[in-house]
């Protein structure tokens, strides 16, 4: 698969999942709302989704182990319509600045849930280094 119609796949999503290492107990992965910033950065935030404490694992993970991967995918049961796409990155917790700024602009205008209650952050931001994927068509 080609790097642009992985972009053009990956813009279509509505969600993601994003993996990250945890030191002595392997891979974690989360789902995520993302959206995707000059072609090759992806942006997530931590939003108010009520969870169990503000001090998440995946932050913990990135801060301690920078590469991460995201996968977006998409199934159904006409097995001729399903893809993936797989970007692996290294991954910064963003708390303030232009790129927070700019980040919860880009999810705010990408989920419209966003708009009335803007997340409080932190941001996840990917650079993504390597795009990969595979479609059934």
């Amino acid at each position: 698969m080609e790097t642009d119609e992985a972009r053009a796949l990956v813009a279509s999503a509505r969600v993601a999942r994003l993996a990250t290492v945890n030191p002595g107990l392997g891979v974690d992965v989360v789902p995520i709302t993302f959206a995707l910033i000059e072609g090759d950065r992806l942006v997530s935030i931590v939003d108010q989704k009520p969870k169990s404490t503000t001090r998440l694992r995946r932050l913990t993970n990135i801060r301690a182990h920078p590469e991460v991967t995201v996968l977006v995918d998409h199934y159904e049961d006409d097995w001729e319509r399903l893809w993936w796409v797989r970007m692996r990155g290294t991954a910064t917790v963003i708390t303030e600045g232009a790129a927070f700024t700019e980040a919860v602009d880009a999810l705010t205008e990408r989920y419209p849930q966003y708009v009335d209650a803007p997340p409080p952050g932190p941001v996840v931001s990917v650079v993504v280094d390597a795009w990969s994927g595979w479609r059934a068509d």
